[in-house]
Parts: structure tokens; C-alpha cells; sequence
């Protein structure tokens, strides 16, 4: 993980402008074949509008950037093929739920998912909902994720106002801290009980992270680095 910097900011201020991709272009058909032969295995993933960054600058404790649509195909090919376009970047938010006692709660993604068996934080690509005027809204949208994974509102988490942004490769991952007042456990079968009502949830399960004893390695290296740098032992 040492080619993973970890950035503490007071602010992540987006915006967004159209433009076309020379990638997916270029490689249409390399593209709709690879999401063709995705779909066999994942049947229920959907080619739709996603968001990436095309330019950003990281200036102290200022993140910037502008963000361009492309459809989720070309998304998914560039990332399992190792980025061959290196001028964007994977930029989206994760919400770290963080429990009273100071453990930290992950889902297990659903194996209906593009990203069956892997463990994150709450999270998801940005999309056109996440678009506000001129401005890409990730508050609004991580604060969406997790409702949606987790059924964790606003109401029920103390948001922290800046984010931690893991930069790893050509992703970066802002993270928002979010804290619970239950402990770990409480707070995991609460989770529980909101999956046991979705006919499909995005999630299979939750996993409590009080240490590195606790790591997996289906979690993604960005997530252990945040992980390691908040918890001890």
C-alpha cells in the first residue's frame, strides 16, 4: 500500500461539464464485447450513466475537480483493463460508519453485483442524479449510498464536515466519516434487519473492522489503508 497517499481536507468542490471520451470511443466494440461477457456472469448489472473525472487539483486541503458522463460499459472496461487511459480518474465517495465503540462497519457486496464478494464501505459511482447545475453534489450522494445499502439516514449519523481522500492509482476515494451513537454490534444487526427486507439487497452482509486483526483481503487496498490509518491494533 505504499503507493496509496491519504489527504485530509476541508473541502471537495466538483462541477461538471460534457465532453467526449477518446477511450470508449476509440475501443466500442472491445468495450460492448468485455460488458457482453460480463453480463453472463452478472446478468443484473446496468449500462448506464456514470461520472468520472477528467482533471483534477489537489491544493493543501482543497480538492477540485470536473467531472464528464460516460456510460458505465466503457467505466467497467477501463477499470478491468488497468486504466489504460491515465488522464481520468475514478473519483467517488464512501460513507465510513463508524460505530460508538470505534469499530467500523463494511458491507460484503451481493453476489448478484458487478462486484460480488468484495468488501467496501458504502459507496457508488457518481451518476447524472448526483448533478446540481453546474456542480457534482458527493455529500448529497454518499449520504444517498448508504440510505440505500444500509437504511442509515442522516438522522440516524453525526456526519463529519470534511472528507479523507485516499488516493490509490487512478482512483480517489473520499471518505466520510459517519459516526452511530450504537455500538458495533447493535449497529450491524440493525443493518441486518434492513437487509432481511429488501427482495435483493446490494449487500450479503456486514463485517465489523475493530483492527487489522480484522482484515480481509477481499477489501480493496484504499479501504486498509484508511482502515490502518484510523485504528490500532
Amino acid at each position: 500500500m505504499s503507493n496509496i497517499s491519504i489527504v485530509a481536507l476541508e473541502r471537495a468542490e466538483f462541477t461538471y461539464a460534457p465532453r467526449s471520451w477518446a477511450f470508449a470511443d476509440a475501443r466500442r466494440a472491445e468495450i460492448d464485447a468485455h460488458f457482453a461477457k460480463r453480463r453472463r456472469s452478472a446478468p443484473e448489472i446496468w449500462n448506464g450513466q456514470v461520472l468520472l473525472l477528467s482533471d483534477y487539483v489537489l491544493n493543501g486541503a482543497a480538492l477540485a475537480g470536473t467531472f464528464f458522463a460516460t456510460d458505465y460499459a466503457s467505466f467497467m472496461a477501463w477499470e478491468d483493463w488497468g486504466f489504460p487511459d491515465r488522464s481520468v480518474a475514478n473519483g467517488f465517495a464512501m460513507g465510513a460508519v463508524r460505530a460508538a465503540d470505534g469499530a467500523y462497519l463494511l458491507g460484503v457486496m451481493g453476489a448478484h453485483t458487478a462486484k460480488a464478494g468484495m468488501i467496501y464501505f458504502p459507496a457508488g459511482t457518481p451518476d447524472p442524479s448526483d448533478i446540481d447545475g453546474a456542480r457534482v453534489d458527493l455529500g448529497r450522494s454518499v449520504v444517498r449510498e448508504v440510505n440505500e445499502e444500509t437504511g442509515l439516514t442522516a438522522a440516524d449519523l453525526t456526519i463529519e464536515r470534511g472528507w479523507t481522500a485516499v488516493l490509490s492509482d487512478c482512483r480517489i476515494a473520499l471518505m466520510k466519516t459517519m459516526q452511530s451513537p450504537l455500538a458495533a454490534d447493535a449497529l450491524r444487526a440493525r443493518i441486518l434487519v434492513h437487509l432481511a427486507h429488501e427482495a435483493k439487497p446490494e449487500l450479503a452482509d456486514i463485517r465489523i473492522v475493530r483492527g487489522r486483526r480484522d482484515f480481509d483481503t477481499a477489501m480493496p487496498n484504499f479501504v486498509r489503508a484508511f482502515l490502518a490509518d484510523r485504528l490500532s491494533g
